[in-house]
């Protein structure tokens, strides 16, 4: 695969998924895989890995988060408390900040 990744959500954005198993669920990015085009969020697709014994430690069972697909995230708005689309702006100091379509409150700081 050869083309760019491109996305406007980042890593600790706080998005809300809008499509499989944990549909409605809200949580924050820790980390974009872009080989995937998928990212990690905090609390959502949990999934369970066993562990092998080692001399340090006994084996366990380790719940942690797979990676979701961004397709199926999008950004939450803290100011109508929904999901909505980001898009960019410039402001008059030059400066291309992210902006929020449904509040038209910009996200980048």
């Amino acid at each position: 695969m050869n083309t760019a990744f491109k996305s406007s959500l980042k890593k600790g954005d706080q998005v809300v998924v809008i499509a499989g198993k944990d549909k409605g669920k809200r949580g924050r990015i820790l980390q974009i895989v872009t080989d995937k085009q998928s990212a990690l969020v905090e609390r959502v697709n949990m999934i369970k890995r066993h562990t092998k014994a080692t001399k340090e430690k006994e084996s366990s069972i380790v719940e942690r988060e797979a990676p979701v697909h961004i397709s199926n995230l999008m950004f939450f708005d803290v100011a109508t408390g929904k999901g909505t689309r980001i898009g960019k702006k410039i402001l008059a100091d030059g400066r291309k900040v992210r902006v929020a379509q449904k509040s038209g409150e910009t996200i980048d700081r």
